[in-house]
């Protein structure tokens, strides 16, 4: 094990430790690998999912692990119109489990996504019976502030260009602190307390994931 796994680890523990006070259940492991695994030996067979737009669960393989899982899949990425992603957004506020990951964590535990449109910030406040968040240890932050920069800085512009949109961020690589009609950063939602006891898992995965 290299020094910065034994820091993941470290750091790793510390934050769930700030998670479990916050009202969030905290896990980490090693590799993508072991976490989508434990992860599917949660959900119940039967159990219906859906899921927010996310590099994370695109590269860890819990998204092609989900689609060929045998649950039901609430996919807005298989609408043909608008009216049929819009109605297909809607269900997935409705799924017993709901799959995301989060644009930074800060090392007190609390959760920090900016969105565009804000289903995905949505289904992390309200719907969903579960929530379950993938997320690489190179999300993590020292406080929010930290936090809100690192995704503006880090996150935003190379999701910008992912979703062909155009934002300043997008031709820059810098954040523009734009009003653009396509502006990626239309809401930012902190996470600091869970009060429904059980619905907010967060997998801490000792890799670089996502951005």
């Amino acid at each position: 094990m290299t020094p910065l796994q034994k820091s993941y680890r470290t750091q790793a523990a510390s934050i769930i430790k700030a998670l479990e006070k916050r009202g969030m259940e905290g896990y980490y492991f090693d590799s993508s690998k072991e976490a989508v695994a434990e992860i599917l030996s949660l959900i119940p067979d039967g159990s219906s999912v859906s899921w927010g737009g996310s590099a994370t669960l695109e590269e860890t393989g819990m998204l092609g692990a989900l689609q060929s899982s045998g649950f039901t899949c609430i996919d807005r990425g298989t609408a043909s119109t608008q009216e049929e992603k819009k109605e297909l957004q809607r269900k997935a506020f409705c799924v017993d489990y709901y799959f995301m990951s989060t644009n930074a964590i800060t090392l007190d535990g609390e959760l920090v996504n900016i969105d565009g449109n804000g289903n995905r910030a949505a289904a992390l406040i309200c719907g969903p019976d579960h929530v379950i968040i993938l997320a690489g240890m190179n999300k993590v932050a020292a406080d929010t502030d930290a936090a809100v920069k690192k995704v503006h800085t880090d996150a935003a512009p190379p999701n910008a260009v992912r979703l062909n949109l155009n934002t300043p961020c997008s031709l820059t690589g810098v954040c523009g602190n734009c009003l653009s009609p396509d502006c990626i950063c239309a809401h930012t939602v902190i996470t600091r307390f869970n009060r429904i006891k059980g619905r907010i898992k967060v997998f801490l995965i000792g890799e670089t994931l996502g951005f």
